[in-house]
């Protein structure tokens, strides 16, 4: 009988971290380093890698200037000064050696595909302007979360955003004239079909059946 192996889940306390120009460290620079930056610079981070041996896409970025290029070791100190740290190494003994340098100097760890080495998991993440829909599992199973992110991708069109820009231009307009917008009947609204008028293109009808539920 085939023994079942549990892997360690790391699952926590969900939290969207602001990056955009702060320090992030990716230890390592293949292929899977470089999916993972990109994310990282999307969300405005100054990134510096630290690897020994470098992938052409991170020269590209590197000398693209998008990028800091350290092309040696790891070594504990290059974490000083870092926000957020992103092992990306197929070696175990160097993200260990990232997870405790880290451990020591208070900075969240992710580790690719190695959850012993994790203080921080990376989310799959659908993105409809300002709207986010974070998927994780805890560190046990990535490809779940990116199938998840395909089917959600699928569910969630552009009128998300939409409908996103008038609930918040409104919750504004009520804080402006004194209201208190934590009294109003939020749900009653949404479920009032406003999103099926945006789909329709009846983005003026949704806003003012949006004003008449919450008045």
């Amino acid at each position: 009988m085939t023994t079942m192996v549990k892997r360690p889940s790391v699952s926590g306390f969900p939290v969207n971290l602001v990056l955009r120009g702060r320090r992030v460290v990716v230890v390592g620079a293949g292929r899977i380093a470089a999916r993972k930056i990109e994310s990282l610079l999307e969300a405005g981070a100054e990134v510096e890698v630290v690897a020994p041996q470098v992938g052409v896409e991170i020269v590209g970025l590197a000398e693209a200037n998008r990028v800091r290029l350290t092309q040696r070791e790891f070594v504990p100190t290059d974490l000083d000064g870092a926000w957020l740290v992103v092992a990306a190494t197929d070696d175990p003994a160097v993200n260990g050696s990232v997870f405790a340098a880290g451990e020591e100097r208070h900075v969240f760890v992710n580790a690719a595909d190695d959850p012993s080495s994790c203080s921080a998991t990376l989310m799959s993440v659908v993105r409809r302007g300002e709207l986010q829909v974070s998927i994780g599992t805890g560190g046990r199973s990535p490809a779940l979360a990116t199938w998840l992110k395909a089917r959600l991708e699928g569910e969630l069109g552009p009128e998300y955003e939409t409908l996103l820009d008038l609930l918040s231009t409104e919750r504004e307009e009520m804080r402006e004239k004194g209201r208190s917008s934590e009294d109003a009947d939020w749900q009653a609204a949404l479920n009032s079909g406003i999103l099926e008028l945006i789909r329709a293109g009846k983005v003026h009808e949704a806003k003012e059946r949006l004003r008449a539920c919450l008045t």
